[in-house]
């Protein structure tokens, strides 16, 4: 059996006619996409990084079950997630009054639930990796327990921007919750993933291929500026050391 090229060749070269372009919907879709995965990332944040700084930073009965806990649902499938907020978000369900179903707020959510524990996991270790000396040394200095905290966390972000941007990747490129709890309806719910499952099942490739490099282009340069910021602030620590 023979193997054509044609149907790829063809498919990446409407892809990039249609970036080119500036083709609306394909903008709408990505625009879509990003306020989803942000509102997303903004609630798991508000929720995710208080309780990775007091794991963190406390030492308290349960914590390593706790920790464990939250390492287990870093890896939940989102299919699972999503049947189960879509029988939370259904007009029957215990929060259909939100009327948060088959809408994108409601997919933020479902996202936000999704990587909560990534953003604890990551910041707690990020935080634990840090010496203990550090914080003893503040408070030697006479800071308050809050400024313990801030000093600590301002040593541990490279560790937290990391949570936070892999989560916001997570996010941006998931697919489960979003078809389960937004539907993929066309110019409402509709965000890349869905719309890349979508037109590939109808054999639409040039659009499918469009959305993919939009997204794959979004996560890669997301993950090179943070290496590449993360990298040059830790060549810059070095240098401040070595002039001591």
């Amino acid at each position: 059996m023979s193997l054509s090229w044609q149907p790829l060749i063809d498919g990446v070269t409407k892809a990039v006619n249609l970036i080119i372009t500036g083709d609306k919907e394909v903008f709408e879709i990505t625009i879509r996409s990003l306020q989803t995965a942000i509102l997303g990332t903004l609630i798991a944040a508000l929720i995710g990084l208080p309780i990775g700084i007091l794991i963190g930073m406390k030492s308290f009965k349960g914590k390593k079950i706790l920790k464990i806990i939250f390492n287990a649902f870093v890896g939940i499938p989102t299919v699972s997630l999503g049947l189960f907020l879509y029988v939370l978000f259904s007009h029957d369900g215990p929060l259909g009054f939100l009327e948060l179903l088959y809408t994108i707020q409601g997919i933020a959510v479902g996202e936000a639930v999704l990587i909560v524990p990534i953003i604890v996991s990551f910041t707690a270790s990020a935080i634990e990796s840090k010496d203990e000396k550090l914080r003893d040394l503040v408070k030697t200095l006479g800071a308050t327990e809050l400024e313990v905290y801030m000093a600590v966390l301002r040593e541990a972000w490279s560790g937290v921007s990391l949570a936070l941007i892999s989560s916001f990747n997570r996010a941006f490129a998931e697919l489960g919750i979003a078809m389960m709890l937004g539907a993929n309806i066309r110019g409402l719910t509709r965000v890349l993933t869905t719309s890349i499952s979508l037109e590939t099942a109808k054999g639409e490739l040039g659009l499918s291929f469009a959305l993919s490099f939009i997204l794959l282009t979004v996560v890669l340069s997301l993950n090179f500026i943070v290496g590449y910021f993360g990298g040059y602030k830790r060549f810059g620590d070095i240098q401040a050391q070595s002039s001591y």
